[in-house]
């Protein structure tokens, strides 16, 4: 196929196919119907444009549509994590900062251990705070019962140290949302939210209380088909931990957001970092964990970024493919009824596996310094052969020839050396290592040196020598 016809086809079929957009409305028809929920909204976002969305069930006697807005519970989270990197990345807060830094005259009260938690360790759920705050239910109660950060913390406040294991903690966020606060100057948290991510983005109808036309919540008897109203209440401090309520058209803006970015919200690269395991999977086989405000997850569409949410009265989730670059939304007016987040999932599977995205044609790059393509090709650690490519921006990529081993790419810096961007040497940085006479002697990754030959007998780039008999 020629990059040409690559490039027309991906634009021919950028609408869905007639199949594909029947087996979307039938997977939330069944989820409406079998999660005996009053309604369900879906909505599908392919290369940042929302290109389905369907609904069943009835709000007010009406069909809802992808501006009815559901109250979307945890999802709030991510959105207090782009606040919160907003300002890592304008310089007033660093992820590695203890909380005290910035709150330690709102901490009295809070339990000792969680002033020494970092800004990263919240967002990753990773500070080993309680799951919920100190009670009555604060999803269900006013929360003028908590006036103050300490009235949120009982005991057992922190029932594991931090840094050591991921303990999901909804009073993690209300601290995060204090520390925006704090940090923007004391306008609340969701002023701040509309301030700088909602209006830049035309994301209208998300709010931290209800607006009409919104669907209400019910809680369906588990025994019979009848349904009782749910109260909404205004959380106020827990509400970085559930408050918002938005719509699938909302959401599907976000999900591109969250995609692609926004050079004036947040860049691609800061939500790249975003949704990096922070917490859970280690290693390449893994189901799922969470990054800074991101629950990750996999599935048989592949790997998902996202989240999912409950609030009494609603259930919702968000999850974007980036593979694909194709996102689900799910939002539902029940308290526990269709599994929102599976529902999600699988409406990117069922465009994954009916519509595979097309690859980006290929193209030849603008121009190659040659002493850069002097360094490509085969390089061996050891006996093991790897082969060194030069991308896009001096970049380069190291991958494994063998059926096993470890493969990065690597960032170019002004210096003339280059930084892991993910795999086993993210971070780690790699120099090209010269003789007295300017030629390319070997690579340096971390002290880990790559030769041309393997184990070539006089080679003094190998730390400790070649054995002198060499092969044999």
């Amino acid at each position: 196929m020629s990059a040409s016809f690559t490039a027309a086809a991906s634009a021919e079929f950028h609408d869905l196919l007639p199949a594909t957009r029947r087996a979307l409305a039938h997977r939330i028809a069944v989820a409406q119907s079998e999660g005996r929920s009053p309604s369900l909204v879906g909505a599908v976002v392919r290369e940042g444009e929302t290109v389905w969305s369907g609904a069943c069930g009835a709000v007010d006697g009406q069909r809802p549509d992808a501006d009815t807005q559901y109250r979307i519970g945890s999802i709030t989270k991510t959105f207090v994590a782009v606040l919160v990197l907003r300002l890592r990345d304008e310089g007033l807060l660093d992820l590695a900062d203890p909380l005290r830094k910035h709150l330690d005259r709102d901490l009295a009260g809070a339990p000792a251990g969680a002033g020494d938690a970092t800004v990263a360790q919240l967002l990753s759920h990773t500070a080993g705070l309680a799951a919920e705050a100190r009670g009555p239910w604060w999803e269900r109660t006013d929360g003028a019962l908590r006036p103050a950060l300490a009235d949120v913390f009982g005991e057992g406040a922190q029932p594991h140290p931090a840094g050591r294991r991921h303990h999901y903690s909804n009073p993690g966020f209300a601290l995060l949302g204090a520390l925006v606060e704090r940090l923007r100057g004391g306008a609340p948290w969701h002023e701040v939210l509309r301030r700088e991510v909602l209006e830049p983005m035309g994301m209208r109808r998300t709010t931290p209380l209800p607006a009409a036309p919104h669907a209400d919540g019910w809680a369906v008897h588990p025994w019979a088909d009848v349904m009782q109203r749910e109260n909404v209440v205004d959380t106020g401090l827990m509400g970085p931990a559930g408050q918002l309520w938005s719509t699938a058209g909302d959401l599907a803006r976000f999900a591109a957001f969250l995609l692609h970015g926004d050079e004036r919200v947040l860049s691609a690269d800061t939500l790249a970092r975003m949704r990096e395991p922070a917490a859970g999977p280690e290693g390449e086989h893994w189901d799922g964990g969470y990054g800074l405000g991101v629950q990750l997850a996999r599935s048989q569409g592949g790997v998902l970024f996202g989240h999912t949410g409950s609030m009494p009265g609603f259930v919702a989730a968000l999850w974007v493919n980036a593979a694909e670059a194709v996102a689900g939304i799910a939002l539902a007016n029940v308290t526990a009824g269709p599994p929102t987040g599976v529902v999600a999932a699988d409406l990117v599977r069922i465009v994954a596996e009916h519509e595979p995205r097309f690859p980006q044609p290929w193209q030849p790059l603008p121009a190659a310094d040659p002493e850069l393509l002097a360094l490509t090709g085969p390089w061996y650690w050891g006996a093991t052969p790897l082969a060194l490519r030069l991308r896009a921006d001096r970049g380069l990529e190291l991958r494994p020839l063998a059926a096993q081993g470890r493969a990065s790419r690597f960032r170019a810096e002004a210096d003339g050396t280059w930084t892991g961007l993910d795999g086993y040497y993210a971070g780690e940085v790699l120099r090209v290592a010269r003789t007295g006479a300017g030629e390319v002697s070997h690579l340096d990754i971390g002290t880990f040196v790559f030769t041309r030959q393997p184990y070539e007998p006089g080679d003094a780039a190998v730390p400790g020598g070649v054995h002198p008999e060499g092969w044999r």
